[in-house]
């Protein structure tokens, strides 16, 4: 557990490259547990490189990336992943050719505290009733975000990292997200 004070993710002065494009310039902010925080910007304005630039997945990166208390500015996006960060891309990732259950059991726990898939199906109703039939990609767009969100719940990431979790979704479905 950690002290109060300290952030369960820490932020500062994250620097960003692609290629020689200087992309991020000296982001900083910090994220306490049990808080949500949200990145608000123009298209273009760096909130998809932040949360690579988080997750490793930038080649060049330079500042400070904490989390738990510990630095990962220096570590590999499978170390960082393992260490308690998920990320669910804007595109969403999943496998065409995977059915709903092979999806969501695809990813690795990787901590204790991960939800099982009844509830999982208990969150998502939708996805327990495409279980049988549907690949992936033959779900509806909402669906298809569920079985993202679904699929990083299960492996017991402490801190999700969501990039335009409800862009061209229904009300609805964005209400059920």
């Amino acid at each position: 557990m950690l002290d109060a004070r300290t952030p369960l993710l820490a932020i500062k002065d994250l620097q960003a490259w692609y290629g020689e494009s200087h992309i991020l310039h000296g982001v900083s902010f910090n994220v306490q547990e049990g808080e949500v925080v949200t990145l608000l910007g123009r298209n273009g304005a760096g909130k998809t490189t932040t949360l690579k630039s988080i997750m490793g997945i930038v080649g060049l990166r330079t500042g400070s990336v904490r989390f738990e208390g510990q630095e990962l500015i220096d570590r590999s996006s499978d170390k960082i992943a393992r260490a308690g960060i998920a990320l669910c891309p804007e595109e969403r990732g999943i496998f065409a050719s995977l059915g709903v259950e092979e999806n969501l059991l695809l990813p690795p726990v990787v901590r204790p505290g991960g939800l099982s898939l009844d509830r999982i199906f208990d969150l998502f109703p939708n996805l327990k009733e495409r279980l049988g039939s549907s690949q992936g990609t033959k779900l509806s767009g909402g669906e298809q975000q569920m079985l993202a969100i679904g699929r990083i719940l299960r492996t017991g990431a402490r801190l999700l990292l969501l990039d335009e979790p409800t862009e061209g979704l229904a009300p609805v479905i964005i209400q059920q997200i």
